[in-house]
């Protein structure tokens, strides 16, 4: 249970406008702030940090606004100056917990002006009903498993795992929810947010996928904009394979940019040329594949956990010196720093427990774009990710490769890749990173010109950096929320 007192905030009326018929009731219901204490891991330390959290009502499905509603958690610090009104905040994923982006603007201008919001999308986090398909036993077992066999046999036992992991969704989370966690549903839902906090247009910061949340409720809602900045873009002109074999580009720019990095410092396992560095990484990674390295906790670091593990560390130059210490801590035989990376980015908890973030990521790609259903596709693409990113291939590339989780899900795509119509959209403001690892550089160019919008670019590796403490970032970025000024042109930072 939720501990501390509630007040209904009644000082702000919901807003009017833009109520569509049948739908009054979410609109104008009343909010009641109470303690974050019971909202999820974050809670308690927002609770500290003097956030507060309620809950929206919504329908599972618009279409049947009388039907069965759904539960989203959300999150708020108040402004504590002159308040221009809310600025929704979401992190990204699909199916990150958005609650703690209420403060991260925290000791900022923003923090002044806005009260900052953030939530949980539906079926996300502290949002209820919860997707979940695994147990956290199951979990951990599916983390030990080897789905990089590109064998007949090997294909045929990770195809088995995918079904039979589709099929737990359905079981669990039951297809009526499923077929309902999109992002043309989590739009509607903003729109909802925005109406119930007293706001007649919008102001909004979305991370990573939160750019496409950003770009579909801009085209669904352009009239209700005020302020939009969009920060490590999403293309939505890019089908996901292409979106998939761009990503693998990043990440490799990254990787060199780490051994780069790495090559000054003594204990660096991939050795002092970074032209070899690729080499090395393989002749550490390779013996997992047979034999995981030994760890404090008894699951040992398994291949996949390591690779997932270095992709966690290449997101941004913050995680460089935990990577470095990783790999070199593997090179002696240990795999704990890894396997701690791993499972920050796996969402496992120190009890051992996970957040839904695995779960909810998967529902909702799967069901916001088209699956791979053709074997003789999902074989080149492999060989073609292999051929973009050579420190993620194993060599044990056939041609062939198995179907991902997506190509059985138990409900159909909702959304599809498409070029935006935006006629009636305000300037909006995308800020892209050079060498982003998991949003590459040239989609923030390419959506800033769909939606007629400024670019800001940022000389960086790292993975999105508003709020991150880059002055010239940030400076623009607050400008543009506060007084709805866009550089004239992009500053470069």
């Amino acid at each position: 249970m939720v501990a501390g007192c509630t007040t209904v905030d009644e000082a702000r009326a919901p807003s009017t406008v833009g109520v569509p018929a049948g739908l009054e009731q979410f609109y104008e219901q009343g909010v009641s702030w109470e303690s974050c204490g019971g909202y999820g891991p974050d809670g308690p330390s927002l609770a500290r940090m003097g956030v507060t959290c309620a809950r929206i009502s919504v329908p599972l499905d618009y279409d049947d606004p009388a039907g069965a509603t759904l539960s989203l958690a959300v999150s708020r610090s108040v402004a504590t100056g002159d308040r221009i009104g809310s600025l929704l905040v979401n992190p990204g994923g699909p199916g990150g917990s958005g609650l703690g982006t209420a403060a991260v603007a925290a000791g900022t201008e923003l923090a002044g002006r806005f009260d900052v919001v953030g939530f949980d999308p539906r079926g996300v986090g502290a949002s209820l009903p919860q997707i979940r398909c695994r147990t956290d036993d199951e979990a951990d077992a599916d983390r030990a498993f080897d789905s990089g066999d590109m064998s007949p046999a090997g294909i045929e036992a990770t195809e088995k795992r995918n079904r039979e992991y589709a099929e737990l969704c359905d079981r669990r989370t039951g297809a009526e929810l499923l077929a309902h966690v999109g992002t043309r549903e989590v739009v509607r839902d903003m729109d909802v947010i925005r109406g119930v906090l007293g706001d007649d247009r919008l102001n909004y910061l979305g991370y990573s996928y939160g750019s496409r949340l950003g770009t579909v409720y801009a085209e669904t809602f352009p009239g209700r904009v005020r302020s939009m900045v969009l920060d490590g873009a999403l293309d939505p002109e890019q089908d996901p394979v292409e979106e998939i074999l761009l990503q693998a580009e990043g990440f490799q720019q990254a990787f060199d940019a780490f051994a780069d990095y790495c090559a000054d410092f003594a204990d660096c396992a991939l050795g002092g040329d970074p032209a070899g560095a690729v080499r090395r990484f393989r002749e550490l990674m390779d013996p997992l594949i047979t034999e995981p390295a030994s760890t404090t906790d008894p699951r040992g670091l398994s291949h996949g956990d390591a690779i997932t593990g270095v992709q966690q560390g290449l997101y941004s130059p913050t995680l460089w010196g935990s990577l470095r210490g990783g790999l070199s801590s593997l090179a002696s035989g240990n795999g704990d720093t890894l396997l701690l990376l791993a499972d920050l980015y796996e969402g496992r908890q120190d009890d051992g427990t996970y957040t839904n973030i695995t779960d909810a990521f998967n529902a909702i790609r799967c069901v916001d774009d088209p699956p791979v259903t053709d074997r003789k596709l999902a074989g080149e693409l492999d060989m073609k990710f292999r051929a973009a990113a050579p420190f993620l291939d194993d060599g044990r590339g056939t041609g062939a490769a198995p179907l991902d989780v997506c190509a059985f899900w138990p409900v159909p795509p909702t959304g599809e890749p498409h070029t935006p119509n935006v006629d009636e959209l305000p300037p909006v403001l995308v800020v892209s990173t050079t060498g982003d690892p998991a949003t590459p550089y040239r989609a923030g160019v390419d959506l800033a010109r769909q939606l007629g919008g400024a670019l800001l670019s940022f000389e960086g590796t790292q993975h999105t950096v508003v709020l991150d403490g880059v002055p010239c970032v940030d400076d623009a970025v607050t400008r543009y929320f506060v007084a709805l000024e866009t550089p004239a042109v992009d500053p470069h930072c």
